[in-house]
């Protein structure tokens, strides 16, 4: 009988304390917000969504190369004489593109948003982003294309790029037979000639 009324004793005793923290907390300010009408300031260096401003981007591979997950995939092509690179052909820093940026893909799947891949961009043209809701229900829907050419225009740009570099080899290959006919035509060294003699 006396382990009934304890265990009653008890369970009030336990709504009780729990409650008074429920009343106490009533009063205190919210601390919560209504999001998404309300959005918190995100902090000066949050890290999000990449970003990568084609127009600026050199190819130069180094965001790739320092990516510590392989979430970056960058291909290029070779400039042929005559051709331009974009609107300018070069940054909007001055410098001078020298390759065609075919692919590049950021797989935010992967992405575990070090940001190490921004600081060794020569141009500044990857950088992190506040966005940070972009969810997808298709995993393949994180994969970002940033290129800004088509598969068409991709394909013509690596024909061009081949036949220059053929066209380059045949010019060497040209040089290199004139050369060698040019040596075997000239006459023999005087000097060799003065040495017969003697």
């Amino acid at each position: 009988m006396k382990a009934y009324f304890k265990n009653i004793y008890q369970a009030l005793s336990s709504i009780m304390i729990g409650m008074s923290i429920t009343f106490r907390h009533m009063f205190y300010k919210s601390v919560t917000i209504q999001y998404p009408e309300q959005r918190l300031q995100l902090p000066e260096r949050e890290r999000n969504r990449l970003f990568v401003n084609i127009d600026d981007c050199i190819g130069c591979d180094q965001c790739a190369r320092a990516c510590p997950v392989s979430c970056i995939k960058i291909e290029t092509i070779k400039v042929t004489p005559g051709d331009t690179v974009g609107k300018t052909g070069s940054t909007s820093q001055g410098k001078k593109k020298a390759l065609f940026v075919s692919k590049f893909d950021i797989d935010l799947a992967k992405c575990c948003f070090c940001q190490l891949c921004v600081f060794p961009c020569p141009t500044e043209c990857i950088y992190m982003t506040d966005v940070f809701e972009y969810s997808e229900f298709k995993r393949e829907d994180l994969l970002y294309h940033f290129s800004d050419l088509s598969e068409v225009q991709v394909e013509e740009k690596k024909k061009k790029a081949e036949e220059f570099a053929i066209e380059q080899e045949r010019k060497k290959a040209e040089a290199a037979i004139a050369a060698a006919a040019k040596k075997t035509e000239s006459p023999q060294n005087p000097s060799n000639e003065n040495i017969e003699k003697n």
